[in-house]
């Protein structure tokens, strides 16, 4: 019994957890001794307040994330502002954006070189506009000569992985918000460990809060003792900071420059139905084969040079396979949140806006700012037949709750609403018009917006995008639609607690 005890004492989430309460704790026992100046302590917590006010009025962020910080700082002025500097200010962000604005500079030079004339210039203007943006703000160039094949569980997403793992004769890259031991990552770990045996190149990056409650501390290092590189994405020190609001919650991996692969689908148990988290657990990914694939290199390594503090010659890892017969355009792009353009956002933006007929989304969460509302309602009111799968089995009910209290709005407008039945979604998908889809990392809700580091693969007239509506419909077929009715018929407690969620939904 005693042995248990200990082992759960010395968990580390439980270690974190106490030293975030024993921060706490000191920090209400130093409050509470203010009392005796609690005119000063009053006052300077207000010119705080004031302070972090202006700086939030006067930022560059979402206005919803505004809003969402500018209730706490008005209605509790003495611990708002104070609240606002240790959690909200993003100050790691700031330290680390000087040392972060270089990948830009490092992917974009060996990106050019590596990418020849796609020709995707001689499409219409819709595709060449939205092509252009993701060239010039996310680095990443248009290529053809590139195979997509879409994965639509992570079942099949796994076998495949593990299939051209087995066949790494130079390298494998592995860049994974989440990494669990169990059956998926125990079986990919040993294929790693025999190939670094053979001298492959073998490199790991996991994010280290994604993976607080999944790997004990120092797996790092654990990897290295098996001849696996391996780097940790913003180490966690349990202090009370906003530095953690910044995470790694991209998914690549990439083997000898030639296949890539991305998507929802960490390196986790739950992402293949080995278990059951909330009911089944629907996801998708995509495997691209050619040209393509080294925007998925320059991502992975521009990410490993700033955590190592390296500058490798790209020119090394540059696809030497392709498919000069592979149909339409394939732009993989990342989303830095430290050069203040939300990519990600805008990517889909560009979608709803030029779409003629249909717009597809899957996405676990539905939490909107008013931009993207926006254009679903104008898109669904201009007669564009506009369709979201959301999770009937929600991973966190307060999250959930907030993705329902959308729900309303976009049905008045004409959007077509369906939760997947079975369980839980976690796929990032769009499909439009049968030309465009996008499969990545990439949310619909703030933290993925503006936040973190992600990726995604824009398709243009590839054989992925009929593969992405195709199994939309699949899912579509096992999922409920939800109504107006349902929407209004709610007691006037959970719209009230809906409504308070939605407006805190940017710090969630």
């Amino acid at each position: 019994m005693l042995r248990k005890v200990l082992r759960f004492l010395t968990q580390r989430v439980v270690i974190t957890v106490l030293f975030m309460l024993i921060q706490a704790g000191l920090l209400i026992d130093i409050i509470w001794k203010l009392n005796n100046y609690f005119v000063y302590f009053y006052a300077i917590g207000v010119l705080l307040s004031l302070l972090m006010f202006l700086a939030v009025i006067n930022g560059k962020s979402n206005p919803a994330y505004k809003i969402a910080w500018l209730v706490p700082i008005l209605v509790v002025p003495v611990f708002g502002g104070l609240f606002y500097l240790v959690f909200g200010s993003n100050r790691t962000g700031r330290y680390i954006r000087e040392k972060m604005s270089q990948i830009g500079e490092e992917m974009t030079e060996p990106i050019k070189q590596a990418n020849l004339q796609s020709g995707i210039e001689e499409m219409p203007p819709d595709v060449v506009n939205q092509s252009r943006y993701i060239s010039q703000w996310a680095y990443s160039p248009p290529y053809r000569n590139t195979t997509t094949e879409y994965l639509p569980m992570g079942e099949i997403k796994f076998e495949r992985m593990v299939k051209e793992l087995k066949k790494a004769k130079q390298y494998i890259f592995l860049e994974y918000f989440i990494i669990q031991e169990g059956k998926m990552w125990n079986t990919i770990l040993d294929i790693l460990k025999e190939k670094a045996d053979e001298g492959v190149d073998v490199r790991v990056i996991y994010d280290d809060m994604g993976c607080i409650m999944t790997l004990p501390t120092g797996y790092d290092k654990k990897l290295r003792e098996m001849g696996i590189k391996c780097s940790i994405f913003n180490p966690f020190v349990p202090i009370l900071s906003s530095k953690f609001n910044t995470r790694d919650h991209r998914k690549i991996c990439v083997i000898d420059g030639n296949v890539g692969f991305t998507g929802g689908v960490n390196l986790a148990d739950e992402y293949i139905n080995a278990y059951e988290k909330h009911g089944h657990w629907k996801d998708t990914a995509i495997i691209l084969k050619g040209e393509a694939v080294f925007s998925l290199t320059a991502m992975f390594l521009s990410m490993w040079d700033y955590l190592n503090g390296m500058e490798e010659d790209y020119s090394k890892y540059y696809p030497t396979e392709w498919d000069t017969d592979a149909q339409g355009f394939v732009q993989p792009f990342t989303d830095n949140p430290l050069d203040d353009e939300a990519v990600g956002e805008t990517v889909y933006l560009n979608l709803i806006n030029k779409a003629k007929r249909y717009v597809y989304i899957t996405t676990p969460y539905l939490i909107l700012d008013s931009e993207m509302t926006t254009a679903l309602s104008v898109a669904a009111k201009n007669g564009v037949d506009v369709r979201i799968i959301t999770p009937h089995v929600p991973d966190k009910w307060y999250v959930h709750a907030v993705s329902r209290a959308y729900y309303e709005m976009l049905v008045e407008a004409g959007v077509k609403i369906f939760e997947y039945t079975p369980g839980f979604v976690h796929a990032k998908t769009f499909v439009v018009d049968d030309e465009y889809a996008v499969v990545g990392t990439i949310n619909l809700d703030y933290r993925s917006l503006y936040l973190h580091f992600e990726c995604a693969v824009w398709m243009y007239q590839t054989t992925a995008v009929a593969e992405v509506r195709d199994d939309f419909f699949k899912t579509q077929n096992v999922s409920q639609e939800i109504t107006l009715e349902q929407c209004q018929n709610i007691s006037w407690f959970r719209r009230l607690v809906r409504s308070l969620l939605r407006v805190l939904a940017p710090l969630m």
